[in-house]
């Protein structure tokens, strides 16, 4: 397309893929997140040149979004397990049936900080991870389930 000469950029296109969570162990960081969240693993493989394992997981469903999950190697990275966000919700996890995931996730030990809520926006309740993350599990409202 063109205006008085000039060509317009293609309009940009970007998404968030990966989001790094420092984490103390591969291994447990995997159980809880795929085994209590029911994420799927999307890549567990050794890098060599920096002796680590790249580890991907996403909820299920999941297009585009996944987290890296990086084992702490440093004192600095060790001491910002669990607290990444200073102590606010950190995460944010949208479902089609909030009420479904919620009690899931209860019968697996998962610990809600904050109950359910029905807000403007959805419902929603706050819970922690296998490290202390806050989590939002979130139902946008107007989204039915099934």
């Amino acid at each position: 397309m063109h205006t008085r000469g000039h060509e317009l950029p293609a309009p940009m296109r970007q998404h968030l893929g990966l989001t790094a969570l420092v984490v103390r162990d591969y291994d447990e960081a995997i159980g809880f997140f795929v085994g209590t969240l029911g994420f799927t693993l999307v890549d567990d493989s050794y890098q060599p040149a920096q002796d680590k394992r790249w580890v991907v997981v996403a909820p299920p469903g999941s297009m585009e979004s996944a987290l890296l999950l990086a084992r702490a190697t440093s004192d600095v990275q060790r001491a910002a397990i669990g607290n990444q966000s200073g102590g606010r919700v950190f995460l944010f996890l949208y479902t089609d049936d909030f009420w479904r995931d919620y009690e899931r996730y209860r019968t697996k030990g998962v610990e809600f900080v904050r109950p359910p809520k029905v807000e403007g926006y959805g419902t929603v309740a706050v819970f922690k991870d296998l490290y202390g993350n806050l989590w939002d599990l979130v139902q946008l409202a107007g989204q039915s389930t099934r």
